[in-house]
Formats: structure tokens, C-alpha cells, sequence
């Protein structure tokens, strides 16, 4: 975890590309076949695991400032998250 938000929006965008190509790569050969019963869980575990990981990118700086007993910084930082990805910013 970097303090610096250009590496985590880097390491954001290389976590999606490479998970876009392993599943390019891997459903690749499964084309002209008919989803089975693991398609859902395999999207389910995809989806899952990256929403951990974009958590720990983009959240995890504001929660180590709330614990770390700085309680403005971190309410403002999550505020303006907040903002920036509902839309009104």
C-alpha cells in the first residue's frame, strides 16, 4: 500500500488488465460451449476478490488515518471519495 494515489491508480489499472486477459485467455478455448454450473461461481469469486483488492487501493489509506486517532483528515478523504464516485464532483 502506497501513500502516493498515482502508484495505487497504476496498480489499479494493472490488477484489470490482468485480470481481463487471464479471463480473455482462459474462456478463449470455451467459446462455442454452454456456461456451466461454474460460470456464476467463477464470477462470483472474480468479482469478490476484486472488490477486495480496490478496497484495499482506495480505502484502506482513510481508515489507517481514522485509527491512527486522525479523524478529520480521514472524514474528509472519505467524504470526497464519497463525492467523487457517486457522481456530484
Amino acid at each position: 500500500m502506497s501513500k502516493n494515489p498515482i502508484i495505487n491508480a497504476v496498480s489499479a489499472s494493472l490488477y484489470i488488465i490482468l485480470v481481463v486477459s487471464v479471463m480473455t485467455f482462459v474462456t478463449q478455448p470455451l467459446k462455442n460451449k454452454p456456461d456451466t454450473f461454474f460460470a456464476p461461481i467463477t464470477f462470483l469469486s472474480v468479482l469478490t476478490l476484486s472488490v477486495v483488492v480496490m478496497a484495499f487501493l482506495f480505502f484502506y489509506q482513510p481508515l489507517q488515518l481514522f485509527i491512527d486517532g486522525k479523524k478529520k483528515d480521514a472524514v474528509i478523504t472519505a467524504i470526497i471519495l464519497f463525492l467523487l464516485f457517486s457522481g456530484l464532483i
